[in-house]
């Protein structure tokens, strides 16, 4: 597994102003916005103290208790998320409604309450709809519900805890390959599962993915699949093997980019840690249900990855900036 000092040592460049200031300005200049220059050098200093106060919560999580690591890590995430924004809208934050968490939790049942079951709903305005529409282009959520059996299936680092505690009889992934490669082939097995041939996956697979595609006579391609781990769905990237993988299953993960389910577990696990604190403290010590593991393990995987998947994002635009 990376180290927490590793992940973060790719971020250094973004700690001078001049560097930053000039890459904002080549943001917004790309992005046809007027003034690009006099947003630059208004938004260099925020965009550094995002990074950085996210820095602090990310390493103040490394040294605490399960307990309140779920706290550290949402607004951790959070602070990295705004940094990106400023990078797409140099007038973030725009008014005081894009400022909420944008996702709300429905009232937990004292008896026989399953965390895996329990779910979120996303809200009309707020950060996780922002970041939905600004970085991923993904509209039109509001209302949507998502149970945390779900989200933590969009992580693929879970996969193996899925079929260990009998939650899942089969693996729903199956790996293209090792990182970094020029290019990987879609495996045979997933035009099999989708009943597909090669033409109608390729055709399928493009409209749904940010990755470049190529086809041949007898497979379907990604060309430099490295570029874009940071929304590289309907593919999947683990951070922990550095390894690619496809869903077997056609409607199993295609449309989520996985950071959001990042950001809609941490919440609603953050939510739990602050007013659920019988609750929470129960999980934490009692070990009675199978919700433990699975918490625990996204809480490992989500301290790494999502730092890592953010420095990618802002990398990628320094290259092509």
């Amino acid at each position: 597994m990376h180290k927490f000092n590793d992940v973060w040592t790719s971020y250094n460049l973004f700690f001078s102003v001049p560097f930053v200031q000039d890459f904002l300005k080549k943001r917004y200049q790309k992005l046809n916005y007027s003034d690009a220059e006099q947003h630059s050098f208004k938004n260099s200093y925020p965009f550094i103290y995002y990074l950085e106060h996210s820095k602090n919560y990310y390493q103040v999580a490394a040294q605490s208790p399960v307990s309140v690591q779920p706290v550290l890590l949402f607004y951790g995430m959070s602070q990295l998320l705004k940094a990106c924004l400023l990078t797409q809208n140099p007038v973030y934050p725009e008014n005081t409604a894009v400022l909420a968490h944008g996702v709300s939790t429905r009232k937990r049942k004292k008896q026989s309450y399953d965390f895996l079951d329990d779910e979120v709903k996303i809200q009309k305005s707020g950060l996780f709809s922002q970041v939905g529409e600004e970085l991923f282009h993904v509209k039109q959520m509001e209302g949507s519900k998502y149970t945390m059996n779900y989200l933590l299936s969009c992580v693929p680092e879970l996969d193996t805890l899925f079929l260990n505690l009998g939650t899942r009889s089969f693996s729903h992934l199956t790996t293209i390959g090792s990182l970094p490669a020029t290019s990987l082939s879609i495996p045979e097995q997933v035009t099999r599962c989708y009943h597909m041939n090669h033409e109608r996956l390729y055709s399928f697979l493009k409209e749904r993915s940010r990755l470049s595609l190529s086809l041949s006579e007898d497979q379907v391609c990604i060309l430099d699949p490295s570029s874009r781990l940071y929304n590289c769905s309907p593919f999947m990237y683990n951070f922990q093997n550095n390894t690619l993988h496809a869903p077997l299953e056609k409607d199993s993960c295609l449309y989520f980019p996985e950071m959001l389910a990042h950001y809609l577990l941490l919440y609603n696990l953050s939510m739990i840690s602050r007013y659920e604190t019988e609750w929470w403290y129960e999980l934490l010590h009692t070990y009675s249900s199978k919700d433990y593991p699975f918490i625990l393990r996204f809480l490992e995987v989500t301290a790494q990855k999502i730092p890592y998947l953010i420095s990618c994002y802002l990398n990628e635009h320094t290259k092509k900036d």
